[in-house]
C-alpha cells in the first residue's frame, strides 16, 4: 500500500494498493490506471509513485531473490 494524494481534492490523502496499478502516465498531471480501467490523477510525480512502489516492495519482499 502506498499513500499518494487525489489532485484538488477535499479529500487529502488516501492509501492505494500498489498491485494493482497497470500504468502511471505523466501528463501535465500524473494518472495512475489501475488494473480494473480505473484512472486516478494524483498531485505525486510519476517518479515519486515509482520509488514508492519500489519502497513498498522492497518492505514486503526484502533483499529476497
Amino acid at each position: 500500500m502506498i499513500k499518494v494524494t487525489r489532485l484538488k481534492s477535499q479529500d487529502h490523502d488516501f492509501v492505494l494498493n500498489a498491485e494493482l496499478i497497470e500504468t502511471i502516465e505523466k501528463t501535465p498531471d500524473t494518472v495512475i490506471t489501475l488494473v480494473n480501467g480505473k484512472k486516478l490523477i494524483v498531485e505525486e510525480t510519476s517518479e515519486e509513485i515509482v520509488r514508492k512502489v519500489m519502497d513498498y516492495r522492497r518492505a514486503i519482499f526484502g533483499n529476497w531473490r
